[in-house]
């Protein structure tokens, strides 16, 4: 038997103010993985966020957290989810230590547990050096870190997080997407984002969703991984290339090779063939304009239909 999902939405809709916002959204979400939720401002992201967090009901449909619907079961679900919105609701007054205990209690963490709990949100979220600092003196990328350890603190099976490296430093949000990618190892997480890097880095899945509609649910390494930037020691031609089974085709440039892999294939497989070949492999990399290509063709096709 499969295994039941942590998270699934199934024909998810939601209509604010007469304007259907998110219409018949489908997707699951299993145990140990990232999913990223990519799409424009105003697809609908934010709005799926807040009815798997459980602050929006649908207006049709059903969001299923371990096989229960949230609408039907939310105290006996609170505790399997943690959410940060895109703006973390932090109290600049408190210290950082102070505000994830004011956390843990809101989530129902026993008193004689709190204090281990916040430690090692705190050991997770490399806050340790910031434990006893008022909110409202630390950086945005420590305030981001304190928010996502808040929604950690009563250590829930599914985290849901909001635009979290949104208005960071390029170094700030690259260690925000190390510390959702570690997270990933424990929880379930689900990311929404309008950044292509932030998916690349983070995440196991990819959906799209457009116009409030979900136009794109696959693995990541089917979406983005099946094109390859690749620099070798030696001068080879693309019908060399041709004879390896897993590329699917090979065009060089100024900057070596950019091959597009079979559907199935792995890096790592493509690693090993290069080696075994004898072509010295100087540098592999994923060339991440084929998901930037597959979310602006569904962009792009979108906007055409509208006009």
């Amino acid at each position: 038997m499969p295994e039941t999902p942590l998270l699934q939405l199934r024909d998810v809709s939601r209509v604010l103010a007469g304007r259907t916002v998110v219409e018949n959204v489908n997707f699951r979400l299993d145990r140990g993985a990232v999913l990223g939720l990519l799409g424009v401002n105003g697809a609908g992201k934010s709005t799926t966020l807040r009815m798997i967090a459980g602050l929006l009901a649908p207006t049709r449909g059903q969001v299923l957290v371990d096989a229960k619907d949230l609408r039907e079961y939310p105290e006996a679900l609170r505790g399997t989810l943690g959410y940060l919105p895109e703006r973390a609701p932090l109290y600049a007054e408190l210290r950082v230590d102070e505000y994830l205990r004011f956390c843990a209690r809101l989530h129902g963490v026993a008193r004689n547990a709190s204090a281990a709990k916040v430690d090692r949100a705190i050991e997770q979220c490399d806050l340790g050096a910031v434990r006893q600092r008022l909110l409202g003196n630390l950086s945005k990328g420590f305030q981001q870190r304190a928010g996502i350890a808040a929604a950690l603190v009563h250590e829930p099976a599914l985290i849901v997080l909001d635009e979290p490296a949104s208005g960071l430093d390029p170094l700030q949000a690259v260690q925000i997407r190390t510390l959702i990618r570690a997270l990933g190892e424990r929880h379930a997480v689900i990311l929404s984002t309008h950044l292509l890097p932030d998916v690349e880095a983070c995440c196991d899945r990819v959906a799209i969703l457009h116009g409030g509609r979900l136009l794109h649910d696959a693995p990541l390494a089917s979406t983005a991984n099946t094109t390859m930037r690749v620099t070798l020691d030696t001068s080879i031609d693309a019908a060399q290339w041709q004879k390896l089974p897993l590329v699917r085709s090979a065009q060089a440039d100024a900057a070596g090779w950019r091959l597009e892999l079979q559907p199935e294939a792995a890096p790592s497989a493509l690693a090993a063939a290069i080696v075994s070949q004898g072509w010295g492999l100087r540098e592999l990399r994923v060339d991440g304009a084929s998901l930037e290509q597959t979310f602006l063709r569904i962009a792009s096709a979108e906007q055409a239909a509208a006009a």
